[in-house]
């Protein structure tokens, strides 16, 4: 197989950020201060006060938590002096609020960087992370990493939409491997690049951040929650997507720390596709389509999943919120992660499903949005008052969002690819559940060793089950293409081998005829990945 074709430099919209930037940021602070001063009009309860003191209080008790000091008087300065300051000075002071959280936000694209990293760097990288000996080896890593990261899905359409407009891709996320991973499969499905936001706390790695921030990613910092914050990065994302400038949104936001199929969707920047359709229509460029485009992200193993499943079961994930300190911040360990698991084949699928518009209508293969019952539909009338003029309503547009969020959450199971560990982890987690009669992940972290051995023989009973059950029911997810293909026994031997491949400490190992539970936190973890599907009872139906 052939590494993929690059996406032309004149096919990438990104190579015009930079000269599109400043009057990008104007759009964002003008529009964030108009709205701010109409709804001040409006409503007491929106004075600028109130806004002023909403963002110095966060700040100030951001400031005090973490024991820095640098900025806590600015804050208090500000809050201090709000009850006594004329009007005048607090649109100044929101002014000053707008562009400093704007301009921290903003991305940068450097083509130069975009070139090394799309044709010189994944040879490079394709050497130092493959177990090989020679340069010819390495590139011939590269020409098979197709093989090791699988593009697979609604490809034609997904193309199509994005040769008639603007893509909003809304991925799962498991890993802060993600964005790389996607990264590559859009070269592999002949996509360009596209712009997306970034945890600010990832920025701290050197190496990372420099790609990152030449290459389109825009800072989130997701410590500040107050509503002028949140404001400025919905309308930021609005007037990229106005500008044809295609998207990445993780809708389930922070990565999700039990390993469950997201279902529960943060909607603030999923509606900002529909804003920025809205707005093309009032600015008559109906022709500036937004398509939405599910897709799903599956690994074998993840990354960070000892951080992460550690920080789910201790219960802090609302408190921490961001984990500064887990297996992406260590080169080491992504060194090592690629190396022990990215060089076996199959061990990442990415599966693009077809494309959605704002609204949460199928697209068919012309580009053309079709309702339930296959029916083209011209997706303006949905933003259209009784005179058929397009109108802002937004709590219309709050429907349709969470419209399209529970699409997605739907397409986000279905397209779901499940691995060998994921088939195998569920095996044995049902079996010691039956075996000590506890759901409860509490008490089973407990247990003895003793307790939790299977026999590989029941191991193998339960994934035959567990494969037929998901091959009855699509809704639930698809096996993967290899893993349809195994028998019981390979399935289990598959995953043994990738379980034993990475973590310090076995997962499972197989001794004598007999599973046993190495560590229980990480088998719960890929366990998860099918607690969607329900199972039923063993000989039910025969």
């Amino acid at each position: 197989m052939t590494a993929p074709r690059p996406v032309l430099e004149a096919e990438n919209r990104l190579v015009r950020f930079n000269a599109e930037r400043d009057s990008i940021l104007e759009v964002v602070e003008r529009r964030v201060v108009e709205a701010y001063l109409a709804a001040a009009e409006r409503s007491p309860d929106a004075s600028l006060e109130y806004i002023l003191n909403d963002v110095a209080y966060a700040e100030i008790h951001r400031h005090e938590a973490s024991g820095s000091k640098k900025s806590l008087g600015r804050w208090r300065d500000l809050a201090s002096r709000l009850g006594r300051m004329p009007e005048a000075e607090k649109r100044s002071e929101l002014e000053k609020l707008v562009a400093y959280y704007a301009r921290d936000i903003v991305g940068n694209f450097n083509p130069r960087v975009y070139r090394f990293a799309n044709d010189i760097l994944p040879p490079v990288m394709s050497v130092l992370f493959s177990p090989v000996s020679s340069l010819k080896e390495g590139l011939a890593a590269f020409e098979s990493m197709s093989r090791r990261i699988q593009v697979e899905g609604e490809l034609e359409a997904v193309r199509t939409a994005c040769d008639r407009g603007t893509l909003v891709v809304t991925p799962t996320h498991s890993s802060n491997m993600d964005s790389i991973v996607l990264g590559f499969a859009l070269r592999v499905a002949q996509l360009p690049p596209v712009t997306y936001g970034a945890g600010k706390n990832l920025f701290s790695n050197p190496f990372i951040s420099y790609f990152m921030h030449n290459l389109g990613a825009y800072r989130v910092d997701r410590r500040l929650k107050f509503a002028l914050y949140k404001d400025v990065l919905k309308e930021y994302s609005t007037a990229l997507l106005e500008r044809g400038f295609h998207s990445l949104f993780f809708p389930g936001g922070t990565r999700c720390r039990s390993n469950v199929v997201e279902s529960h969707l943060k909607l603030g920047l999923l509606g900002t596709g529909l804003a920025a359709y809205r707005n093309n229509l009032l600015n008559a460029l109906p022709h500036r389509r937004i398509y939405v485009v599910p897709a799903t992200i599956n690994y074998r193993l993840v990354l960070e999943a000892e951080t992460l499943v550690e920080d789910y079961l201790a219960d802090t994930g609302k408190s921490r919120y961001i984990i500064e300190d887990d297996e992406f911040s260590r080169l080491g360990r992504i060194v090592e992660f690629v190396r022990k698991i990215l060089v076996h084949e199959g061990a990442v699928v990415v599966r693009f499903g077809r494309p959605l518009d704002p609204f949460g209508n199928e697209v068919d293969d012309s580009g053309e949005s079709v309702d339930a019952r296959g029916r083209q539909v011209d997706p303006a009338t949905y933003l259209q008052g009784d005179d058929g003029t397009v109108t802002l309503d937004g709590q219309r547009e709050a429907v349709y969002t969470r419209q399209l969020g529970t699409r997605i959450a739907g397409e986000f199971r279905s397209r779901t690819v499940l691995l060998s560990t994921h088939l195998l982890c569920r095996a044995l987690y049902d079996a010691v559940v039956e075996r000590t009669r506890t759901p409860d992940i509490y008490r089973l972290l407990r247990l003895p060793p003793s307790a939790v051995s299977v026999p590989q023989e029941e191991v193998w009973q339960r994934i035959d089950r567990l494969k037929s059950e998901l091959l009855a029911h699509p809704g639930h997810g698809q096996l993967d293409e290899r893993v349809r293909a195994m028998t019981a026994r390979e399935v289990m031997a598959d995953a043994l081998r990738a379980l034993g491949s990475y973590h310090a400490k076995a997962v499972v190992q197989l001794t004598g005829d007999r599973l046993q539970v190495g560590a229980m936190k990480l088998l719960y973890y890929d366990r998860n990945r099918t607690a969607h599907v329900s199972l039923p009872a063993p000989g039910a139906g025969s």
